[in-house]
């Protein structure tokens, strides 16, 4: 395997997430870009992670977590690390890159009589309502007519939400509940990784801070800008988050 990390990516977003494709059935086509969560990559690009959701991360779900007999990485590792040193060092190549793929992925959308959505932070959490993309203020503004959507940890007092086309989804860990009850209290749901079993329910509603929210099963699917806001997303505990003790995962 090929291990130079500073080497151009060979594509940013990709469709082949299971989670996404159940959004096909809603009529959705998404398409998401990975990046190397957290300081995987040489610099942070999820400045509020925490202990829990650094270890639980999906970064490493399927084949992202799955190595050759001998090797220390695979190919979806070394793709995002690639795609993150590209971002943070050639941005002008890397919005080239990342607007062809965006016209490509609406126009697969159109031909398959779909509705393209896009999530820009599949494993990272940057403010892109701040970054500027073809002498428009961001790429949101680029696309007007292209639903956007992410989860964030960053407190949404270092957010915009007044960005039309940009859905954003708060994500409680072990140690930002008061930014958790900031997001709900200004209209956002909160997504929560939950102790439930693979085939049972999600509870109706959940207790949090001393108020009940209803909650939504977000293992459906992963469209969330279409729920109603200030809910309670469940996600149940994956992967390494089964194991989790930090309190990133929530009990019922």
């Amino acid at each position: 395997m090929n291990h130079d990390l500073d080497t151009a990516p060979n594509s940013l977003l990709t469709r082949s997430n299971p989670k996404i494709a159940k959004g096909e059935k809603l009529g959705y086509l998404t398409a998401v870009m990975h990046f190397a969560p957290h300081k995987l990559a040489g610099f942070n690009v999820c400045a509020s992670a925490t202990a829990g959701c650094s270890m639980a991360c999906l970064n490493t779900a399927g084949r992202g977590g799955i190595n050759k007999p001998g090797e220390t990485t695979n190919y979806i590792q070394v793709a995002r690390i690639r795609r993150t040193r590209f971002w943070k060092n050639n941005r002008i190549g890397f919005n080239a890159m990342l607007k062809r793929e965006v016209d490509l992925h609406i126009k697969n959308a159109k031909r398959h009589g779909m509705i393209s959505v896009i999530r820009l932070n599949g494993t990272s959490d940057l403010p892109w309502e701040n970054l500027p993309f073809y002498g428009h203020k961001n790429v949101f503004e680029a696309y007007p007519d292209i639903q956007f959507y992410d989860y964030t940890k960053l407190p949404i007092r270092r957010r915009d939400l007044t960005v039309p086309n940009y859905n954003l989804t708060f994500s409680l860990a072990e140690s930002n509940d008061a930014d958790a009850i900031d997001a709900l209290a200004a209209g956002l749901n909160v997504a929560v990784v939950m102790r439930i079993g693979k085939s049972s329910p999600v509870p109706a509603r959940w207790k949090f801070a001393g108020k009940e929210y209803p909650v939504i099963d977000g293992d459906i699917s992963d469209v969330r800008f279409g729920d109603a806001g200030g809910s309670i997303i469940a996600l149940r505990a994956k992967g390494k988050a089964k194991t989790d003790t930090s309190g990133f995962v929530r009990d019922l």
